[in-house]
């Protein structure tokens, strides 16, 4: 082949590795473009839109849960029933405090009212303390007979028997200074002990309580 040949034919086969890279580079231009759409894409408003309403789904599901316990009527039920306990055992523990205070209540009245009753009788009978005197003496000197008599008797006879009077204090009785009142004293040789030589005035228990001292003259051994 003469120069000139190659000459000719050089120019040719040199464009053709052009031709290649020019497609080479068409290919490459095309992959980026390729990418950057998807790129945009994927930034675009719709599609974000669309991730924030998935990921927004999540607290509206833990709300649906709180809300169904929230209306479970089991639930419900069990603190009414707690609620309701509370209030009965409050109810309880009032009553029986009431029924207490109103125990207490009666007790004290019965005590009071038998207290007063105790004072009232106290008080008529020892404003018929004389009366009794009076008709002793009559008794002691005889002049206790006839209607007025029977009725001095029938008298004592109450006083005795139903409001439990007694009379007492007798010559030769011991001294006791719980029941007697000594107003006057002497001393023999032939006391042996504190003895009542004289009877001034009798003394009354009512009930086994001292309600007037027996007045009396005492002998005391020298």
């Amino acid at each position: 082949m003469s120069e000139d040949d190659l000459n000719r034919n050089g120019p040719e086969n040199a464009g053709e590795p052009g031709v290649g890279e020019s497609a080479g580079a068409g290919n490459g231009a095309g992959a980026v473009s390729g990418n950057d759409d998807a790129a945009a894409a994927a930034a675009s408003p719709g599609n974000a839109g669309e991730a924030g309403a998935g990921t927004a789904q999540e607290p509206e599901s833990g709300a649906g849960d709180a809300e169904a316990v929230a209306a479970d009527p089991l639930s419900e039920a069990m603190a009414t029933i707690s609620t309701l306990e509370d209030q009965l055992k409050r109810a309880q523990a009032s009553l029986y405090n009431t029924e207490t205070e109103y125990t207490n209540y009666v007790r004290r009245s019965k005590q009071e009212a038998g207290a007063h009753r105790d004072s009232g009788t106290l008080k008529v009978i020892e404003a018929l303390l004389p009366v009794l005197d009076d008709v002793e003496l009559a008794r002691q000197h005889g002049d206790l007979e006839g209607p007025t008599g029977l009725i001095a008797e029938k008298v004592e006879q109450i006083l005795f028997s139903t409001f439990k009077v007694a009379r007492f204090g007798a010559v030769g009785d011991e001294f006791d200074p719980e029941y007697h009142e000594a107003l006057m004293n002497r001393s023999s040789a032939d006391a042996t002990s504190q003895t009542i030589e004289t009877l001034i005035q009798p003394g009354y228990t009512v009930a086994d309580k001292v309600l007037r001292p027996a007045r009396v003259g005492v002998v005391s051994p020298e």
